[in-house]
């Protein structure tokens, strides 16, 4: 059985995979803390976050604490299912 996440991720580049993992452990992040988790270069960051919000995997939001940054998180269809709850089905 697939995990929601997988028809997201295909077909994805590995940069884009990367941090759609680090925001789904970490997140909401903005890209430069995305930058320091994932040890990417900015630009890459930005082209993985394109994909991924091509996707409509990512929400990107304001960032109160620095108005010039974003915040990125997994949208709600792309977050994986809770794993407690797949515990408690079983």
């Amino acid at each position: 059985m697939m995990a929601a996440d997988d028809s997201v991720l295909e077909d994805l580049p590995p940069s884009a995979k990367l941090v759609f993992k680090v925001l789904e452990y970490d997140g909401p992040l903005t890209q430069k803390r995305i930058v320091e988790e994932t040890m990417l270069s900015a630009r890459t960051v930005r082209y993985a976050l394109e994909r991924l919000e091509d996707r409509d995997a990512v929400d990107e939001d304001i960032y109160f604490a620095d108005a010039r940054q974003s915040l990125y998180d997994l949208t709600p269809d792309a977050a994986p299912e809770d794993a407690d709850a797949d515990a408690e089905a079983a």
